[in-house]
C-alpha cells in the first residue's frame, strides 16, 4: 500500500483485507517515504494496523477509531471527530435518552422548563482534556472513565474522582488533571447560569444561558466595581481582558465563574 500514511484506518484496514484468501496467505506491505515525517495520528494507525489479525477485529478497529478520530454525526455523513460541541458523554447521554423516550412512546415535545433544566455549558480553554491510551490502556474502562467523568456534578465529586484514578493508574497525566477541572468549571458554569466560556491568551468571554443572567442589577454593580477589567459588552456577553498563559486559564476561569456565583446567591438570598 504506497504512502498509507495518508489513508484512514478503515481504508488501510479495507485494503488489507484483499490480500490472501481462504487457505492462501498473503502479505499487505504498508510503506511511506523514508523522508517524510509521520504525524502522531499517522503512526497511531498504522500501529493499530499491526494488531488486527484475529476474527473479531472490526469491532477493535471501531473502537480505535472512535477513540483516535471521536465521534462524528451519527446519522449523517459528517465525520469530524471530537464531539466538539457536546463531548462524548453528553453524546451518549442524549443518544440513550432519545432511544429510552422511543421504546416508551414518550416521544413528546419538551416544555420550557424542561428546556431551561437540560442544557450543558460548552468549556473551551485551548488546552489538551483527555484520558491517554498510556495512562489507561483499556478502551471499554477509559471510555467508562470517560462517562464517568461527564456526570460529575460537584467539587467534592472530582476530587474524589481525581484521587480514585491516582490509587487505580498513578500520578495523573495533565491531561487528566485538564479534564477534571473542566467539568469541575462546568458545574460552576451551570450556578453561575453561564452556557458557553471561552479562554484564550487575551482574556476569557462568557456567554449566558439564553442571553440571561439571574441577577443583572448585580452583575452591572460587580461589573462597575472591576474597573474596566471586566466588560458587558453589547452582545451581552461577559469579557474580562487579561494576559494569560495557558497553566492560568483554569485558575482565572474559576475564580471569575466563583465570583459570578455569588453574585446570583445574592438574588437568592434577598
Amino acid at each position: 500500500i504506497h504512502r498509507a500514511d495518508m489513508f484512514g484506518l478503515g481504508q488501510l484496514y479495507q485494503l488489507r483485507g484483499r490480500v490472501g484468501r481462504g487457505k492462501q496467505r498473503g502479505y499487505a506491505y504498508l510503506t511511506w517515504p523514508q523522508s517524510h515525517r509521520l504525524s502522531a495520528a499517522a503512526q497511531k494507525r498504522l500501529e493499530v494496523m499491526q494488531t488486527l489479525d484475529n476474527l473479531g477485529a472490526g469491532f477493535t478497529l471501531a473502537s480505535h477509531d472512535l477513540d483516535l478520530r471521536g465521534a462524528g454525526n451519527l446519522l449523517g455523513d459528517e465525520q469530524s471527530g471530537h464531539i466538539r460541541e457536546v463531548g462524548i458523554e453528553l453524546y451518549q447521554q442524549m443518544l440513550e435518552d432519545a432511544v429510552a423516550d422511543i421504546k416508551s412512546g414518550q416521544g413528546k415535545k419538551k416544555s420550557e422548563a424542561d428546556y431551561a433544566r437540560d442544557w450543558t455549558p460548552n468549556i473551551n480553554l485551548g488546552l489538551p482534556v483527555l484520558i491517554p491510551e498510556e495512562y489507561v490502556r483499556d478502551l471499554p474502562v477509559r471510555l467508562g472513565l470517560y462517562r464517568r467523568i461527564g456526570s460529575l456534578g460537584s467539587e467534592a465529586e472530582v476530587e474524589a474522582m481525581a484521587a480514585e484514578l491516582a490509587d487505580r493508574f498513578g500520578t495523573l497525566p495533565a491531561e487528566v488533571e485538564n479534564l477534571l477541572q473542566v467539568v469541575a468549571i462546568k458545574a460552576l458554569c451551570r450556578a453561575a447560569g453561564v452556557e458557553k466560556l471561552d479562554a484564550g491568551p487575551k482574556g476569557v468571554v462568557l456567554g449566558f444561558h439564553r442571553n440571561q443572567f439571574r441577577n443583572p442589577g448585580g452583575l452591572i454593580s460587580w461589573v462597575t466595581a472591576q474597573k474596566g477589567l471586566v466588560k458587558l459588552r453589547p452582545d451581552h456577553k461577559l469579557a474580562l481582558l487579561r494576559e494569560m498563559e495557558l497553566p492560568q486559564r483554569i485558575r482565572v476561569a474559576k475564580e471569575l465563574l466563583g465570583a459570578l456565583v455569588k453574585v446570583v446567591a445574592q438574588a437568592k438570598a434577598a
